[in-house]
């Protein structure tokens, strides 16, 4: 069994990680919203802008109350490849269909993460945070999937 030192390690390090990959789709959500040339699509992906930041906000609520308060806010490397490979693709006139073919990848990464998080032994209050943002994160995808297959 883990001592109580190692198991708050293990949760700081799992939520720092999911926070990292939420800064990513904050981030991400909201460039390729503004190039989106689909109003629909620009205020979905806006929205989810601001449901990644809730997410985050929750977490990092969560690290705050476990003592942790030095979060350092960076998002991943992946994501500010995703990122700038967006505002390139925006740039050189891709069009909705490649924007969208990039935040769908960014959006396996977000999948990703929590499928890693939530393998891990956590406290059932953080384990349910977590379920319920995974859904929401699960639910975007295929949204973004969707749209994906539907501009092509």
């Amino acid at each position: 069994m883990a001592n109580q030192s190692s198991a708050l390690q293990e949760v700081e390090t799992t939520l720092h990680d999911v926070i990292q990959h939420l800064i990513d789709g904050q981030e991400g959500f909201k460039k390729i919203g503004e190039e989106l040339k689909d109003e629909t699509l620009k205020r979905f992906f806006l929205a989810e802008s601001l449901h990644r930041a809730e997410f985050r906000g929750e977490l990092e609520t969560v690290l705050h109350q476990e003592g942790v308060h030095d979060i350092k806010e960076s998002g991943t490397a992946i994501g500010a490849i995703h990122r700038a490979w967006a505002g390139l693709k925006a740039t050189l006139g891709g069009g909705d269909h490649t924007l969208l073919v990039t935040a769908e990848q960014a959006e396996d990464e977000a999948k990703a993460a929590y499928a890693e998080a939530l393998g891990k032994d956590l406290p059932l209050p953080i384990r349910q945070i977590l379920t319920r943002q995974s859904v929401h994160i699960h639910a975007s995808h295929d949204y973004v999937k969707a749209a994906r297959d539907r501009s092509s």
